[in-house]
């Protein structure tokens, strides 16, 4: 269930700020395949990877995890 809210919640911050999945893997750093699975809720994200993931959208780590 952690994986989905995670998943919403990633989706939802990155249509927010209008980039494409390949535009916000390349701003975090991560690959294109590792973001989506994290979108699609597949994979656990570790917790370096939340880290780059919100740096890349401008939000608090909190906000990404936590709503």
């Amino acid at each position: 269930m952690e994986n989905m809210q995670l998943a919403k919640r990633v989706r939802a911050f990155r249509k927010l700020k209008g980039y494409t999945q390949q535009e916000l893997a390349a701003k975090s750093g991560i690959s294109l395949a590792v973001l989506g699975a994290i979108e699609r809720g597949n994979r656990r994200a570790e917790e370096q990877v939340v880290i780059k993931v919100a740096e890349a959208l401008g939000v608090s780590v909190q906000e990404l995890t936590n709503g």
